[in-house]
């Protein structure tokens, strides 16, 4: 809980062809040796992620990639893995080696960037060539600075982030958060969407009250007022909705993170496809993080349970961790996503609008619960 995650920090990612200085950029720009710099064409393999503080910018994540020229059969998954980055990078920033110029790698790769804000950045400027754009020297220093600032420009030109949960209260409202503690509970700490929400009550100057299920009814019953609002984890859903006067709003930790991700609209109307689900149907179920799975997972055991139990169907299962996500989603009938803690606003919304974009329904954990549970209309706010 000591640091901004990274799901909340600025991702700023570094492209253009092998050698043109990306890695060294990215160690101008952390002052640190993050990635290893070599003369040797394709140093970079995989993305080299760095995160940190820079000022002016703020908390960021810093990606170096792998060269967008590499025309090997190893290069051509190195340039996958590059492409990836961009469904992620909230600013780019295109590095030029004025010796090689600008040519149709670099006009390829604006023509990706889309919508995404970026900056073209000349290298090596301590040999005296230039281009247009901003030039900079690792060597020497030249304009590291300036360009740290231009980089705070465009953030500061972005769209502000939505709040978890801070835009639905106000100054002295008490929230109950309900945290079971077991055995998929992590040791002396609690998972990321609990600390957000956490947080960001806090910072709305709320009142947070943290129990379990089991003493939830004795909390209401010592309370003089009532709350303003309940977030439960949604695997305890059915529990606390029990012990939640109607009248009292109550929501869900991942429902909170479908919201703030910007995905939630969706989500809620994709849920309703789980009671046409068949024997056969192929569902894929992905989560944002990798972990060790415990015996009576959510993603692997207890959803496919609620599932089978509701529709009396046997789908078939497919399960991705982390960065991996499919691109080619038409044989899912369904994608159930976890909350999506661990990523960033924008790769979720891309990673829905990849569903939408082939015809198949995406929702979430929180929300295929409480459909199934018979209470998404009363916990989706």
């Amino acid at each position: 809980m000591n640091t901004t995650p990274r799901s909340h920090r600025l991702h700023i990612g570094i492209f253009g062809r092998r050698n043109t200085g990306k890695s060294s950029l990215l160690n101008a720009l952390t002052n640190q040796d993050a990635a290893m710099v070599s003369p040797i064409k394709g140093t970079t393999t995989d993305p080299v992620y760095k995160t940190m503080e820079i000022l002016p910018i703020g908390p960021v994540v810093l990606i170096d990639t792998a060269g967008i020229d590499d025309e090997s059969e190893l290069g051509h998954l190195r340039i996958e893995k590059t492409k990836n980055i961009l469904r992620k990078t909230d600013v780019a920033l295109l590095v030029v080696d004025p010796a090689q110029g600008f040519g149709i790698y670099e006009e390829e790769l604006i023509s990706q960037f889309g919508k995404t804000k970026y900056l073209i950045v000349y290298s090596k400027s301590d040999l005296g060539t230039h281009g247009e754009g901003i030039n900079v020297s690792t060597v020497t220093g030249e304009n590291i600075h300036e360009l740290k600032e231009k980089i705070a420009d465009i953030f500061r030109s972005l769209e502000p982030e939505p709040r978890p949960v801070a835009d639905l209260l106000e100054t002295g409202d008490m929230v109950i958060l309900v945290i079971p503690i077991d055995s998929s509970a992590p040791k002396g700490r609690l998972i990321l969407p609990q600390q957000q929400v956490i947080r960001d009550c806090l910072d709305a100057g709320a009142i947070c009250i943290a129990t379990q299920p089991t003493e939830l009814t004795e909390v209401f019953a010592k309370l003089a007022v009532p709350p303003k609002l309940v977030i439960t984890d949604s695997q305890a859903f059915k529990e606390v909705a029990a012990q939640t006067p109607q009248e009292i709003a109550l929501t869900s930790f991942s429902i909170l993170m479908a919201r703030f991700k910007g995905v939630l609209d969706y989500a809620v109307e994709s849920a309703k496809i789980i009671d046409s689900l068949k024997t056969g149907d192929k569902i894929l179920i992905a989560e944002g993080c990798t972990h060790h799975r415990q015996c009576d997972d959510i993603g692997t055991v207890k959803i496919p349970r609620m599932i089978e139990s509701r529709t009396g169907s046997k789908p078939e299962y497919t399960f991705t961790s982390g960065g991996e996500f499919p691109q080619d989603l038409s044989i899912f009938k369904l994608i159930i996503h976890c909350g999506g803690c661990m990523q960033n606003r924008k790769e979720m919304q891309y990673r829905q609008a990849a569903a939408k974009a082939q015809s198949i329904p995406m929702t979430n954990y929180g929300i295929a619960i409480s459909y199934m549970q018979e209470i998404l209309e009363r916990v989706v706010i």
